[in-house]
């Protein structure tokens, strides 16, 4: 018995063998085994996505743009986005031998669209389209899994491994972040980037080191080469670096503080010239956006001119010492300039700029009803005094907050792609709560479970549509464009759709307006059906001629239905379908209308804008006709009044142009608030004009 003891005691003390791999912790094993699973859900889920989607409205100008940048150095050609989303995107296209159309020095937006299209559509059958985007998308998605990963080491370094894990649960299942997550654009790219650098400031918050507050900046410097609206990170990290010394302070910490407020003022300087150092690497350390022999047309200087004087001012500062790159600055510019003149669609109006009220608005449409219910739970959670990690909270709560308040200043109301890193921070928050509440009690447990199932079931009853997504107490994907437009629901993703549809209902002869065209066009997804103008196709004076009676089917996709592009629904030439029940509706953003429809207002465009043309080139006789024909097939509406004023004035004959614009104002007292003020100045304007 003895020697039996002596055994086991002996086997008890025995060292391991030294080849022997050591073994995992089981939970560190289920935990890793939970992490990959998630991953290549979320994977799954993008991929399955964007195998259905035709090529997003900015992708094109994106793709061209990288291709360009990496093969000529020429940063010009897309300078209102930074240039890591498009460098990264583009390599795995550096190898193939692929046709690039010749420049045409065009304005820039209008030679990157073009270009984009004709780089991605016209290397088949070598390289088909839909091929070519395939890949490139692929790679921008690696910052969705980066991001992914963050969120769950954020999680887990803060909270807790549930929490990580919960977070990562919420990300995976966020459709706002599966809808951009694999698209060639900057919104996913900003996300990722403003989140990792406010994770790597609290890590050095924690931990001191000059290698963690390197990181800190590297991190500022990627997201500052994303997206410009990672310029908010200035204001984020000096409001952060402020609320730690103020908690300081106030739990009696006071020893020192005087050291650590010169020790983070210190760290800030040091972000911020190693961002600014990061980002000029991205540009080559060159000033100029393009290779010698070219330039931007039109200037910076130019370029400012709409903006207000103290960021025209800041602007050009900074260009003349050279202090960020041109092109950086060239797009700085762009976004603040479409910030203040894009109108809005929201809730069934069209405004010509935005409503403060719009994203606060917008994140309770989009998000699912899983996720504010967490939300409020956290909040819950603080208050009651279960949830303390204040350093924590103020990290996470802070930057989301900040993001929010400048983008409901911004007239900029077209898609909750440009609050996409609110999101982001929210799957922590909501998962801290969460993990909180879970260990409470069992029944919290269980609530906390039930809520996670219904976040991913709304996620995925929308799959694989998640651009047009809305929570249940809005309808659902099927009414988000009763509320909302562009990017929400209709971002020139439904052409693959739309042609499946055309082939399955073997549909040769029909009519489309397609929000994307002409810089994407239904042709090149085989769609056989002629197109209606709108607003962009005026915009580069692509004349559409149109009779004015057609006939069935129409394809009318959501952002052309609204028409809020023309900044009144009295100048949208599709008002008239809005009122007419589609017969279908493909991917929850092309309405399909099948009978006979009298389109006059479209029918007059092409008339109108070969008139404008024609006076360009002073022939006023024939700017004339063509007006006199635009009102005769549309009379009363306010494009074709002001064309046959413009004309009339342009031929000596002041009377007739008078009664003409009277005509147009007469119309344009219709209009919502803001286009009625802007309209009647611009034709009292040119009346007053003629009396002059």
């Amino acid at each position: 018995m003895r020697s039996l003891v002596h055994f086991r005691s002996m086997a008890a003390t025995r060292k391991p063998i030294l080849n022997a791999p050591p073994k995992m912790p089981r939970t560190r094993t289920w935990t890793a085994a939970t992490v990959v699973t998630l991953l290549l859900l979320l994977t799954a889920q993008i991929v399955h996505a964007v195998r259905g989607e035709s090529l997003t409205w900015d992708e094109g100008d994106h793709i061209f743009a990288g291709y360009e940048t990496w093969k000529t150095g020429d940063y010009g050609l897309n300078p209102e986005h930074p240039p890591l989303v498009k460098m990264l995107a583009t390599l795995p296209l550096l190898a193939l031998p692929l046709k690039v159309p010749p420049l045409q020095g065009r304005f820039f937006k209008t030679e990157a669209y073009m270009d984009g299209r004709e780089l991605l559509f016209r290397n088949a059958p070598q390289y088909s389209a839909q091929t070519l985007v395939f890949r490139v998308r692929m790679f921008a998605m690696l910052l969705t899994l980066i991001a992914a990963l963050l969120v769950f080491a954020a999680g887990t370094e803060m909270f807790g491994v549930n929490a990580g894990l919960i977070a990562l649960f919420l990300f995976t299942f966020e459709p706002n972040l599966l809808a951009h997550g694999a698209f060639v654009t900057t919104d996913m790219a900003a996300s990722c980037t403003i989140f990792g650098t406010v994770y790597a400031l609290w890590r050095w918050i924690r931990r001191p080191t000059w290698q963690r507050l390197l990181v800190a900046g590297l991190a500022a410097g990627i997201a500052l080469a994303a997206k410009h609206s990672a310029v908010l990170l200035a204001p984020m990290l000096f409001c952060l670096l402020a609320g730690e010394l103020a908690g300081r302070y106030l739990a009696g910490r006071r020893a020192g503080l005087s050291q650590d407020a010169a020790r983070f003022l210190g760290a800030f300087a040091v972000v911020v010239v190693v961002g600014v150092a990061v980002l000029w690497g991205f540009y080559g350390f060159r000033y100029a956006a393009r290779p010698a022999g070219l330039t931007l047309a039109p200037s910076l200087a130019e370029y400012v001119g709409p903006l207000a004087g103290a960021e025209a001012h800041g602007i050009l500062f900074a260009a003349r010492f050279r202090l960020l790159p041109e092109s950086w600055l060239y797009g700085l510019a762009d976004v603040r300039a479409m910030a203040n003149g894009m109108p809005s669609y929201f809730f069934g109006r069209v405004y010509s700029h935005g409503v403060w009220f719009y994203f606060p608005v917008l994140f309770l449409i989009k998000s699912t009803l899983a996720m504010l219910a967490l939300l409020a739970l956290t909040g819950w959670a603080v208050a009651r005094g279960w949830l303390r990690a204040w350093r924590e909270l103020w990290f996470l709560s802070l930057p989301p907050a900040l993001y929010l308040l400048v983008a409901m200043d911004s007239h900029l109301n077209i898609g909750a792609r440009h609050i996409l890193p609110i999101w982001i921070f929210c799957c922590v928050l909501a998962a801290a709560g969460a993990a909180t509440l879970a260990r409470r009690s069992k029944a919290w447990a269980i609530a906390i479970c039930a809520l996670l199932a219904l976040h991913a079931a709304s996620t995925l009853h929308a799959a694989p549509n998640y651009i047009a997504y809305a929570n249940e107490a809005w309808g659902g994907p099927t009414k988000t464009y009763r509320y909302l437009t562009d990017s929400n629901t209709d971002w020139a993703q439904q052409l693959i759709a739309t042609s499946s549809y055309v082939r399955e209902h073997q549909i040769h002869d029909c009519w489309i307006a397609y929000f994307a065209a002409p810089f994407l066009l239904p042709s090149d997804y085989g769609i056989p059906c002629k197109r209606l103008p709108t607003f962009d196709s005026m915009s580069v004076d692509d004349v559409l001629d149109v009779p004015p009676v057609i006939q069935g089917p129409v394809f009318i996709s959501a952002g052309d239905l609204n028409g809020f592009e023309f900044g009144s629904k009295v100048l949208n030439p599709y008002e008239s379908f809005r009122s007419v029940a589609p017969v279908d509706v493909i991917q929850d953003g092309i309405f399909v209308f099948n009978g006979s429809f009298a389109v006059p207002l479209a029918s007059a465009l092409s008339h109108v804008q070969r008139s404008a043309a024609l006076l360009k080139s002073h022939e006023a006789s024939a700017a004339l006709r063509e007006a006199t024909l635009a009102e005769q097939i549309a009379p009363g509406e306010v494009a074709t009044e002001e064309a046959l004023g413009d004309a009339f004035a342009a031929n000596g004959l002041k009377s007739e142009a008078t009664a003409a614009y009277t005509r147009a104002l007469a119309k344009a007292a219709t209009m919502e608030p803001g286009a009625r003020a802007q309209w009647q100045q611009a034709l009292e304007q040119k009346q007053t004009k003629l009396q002059s």
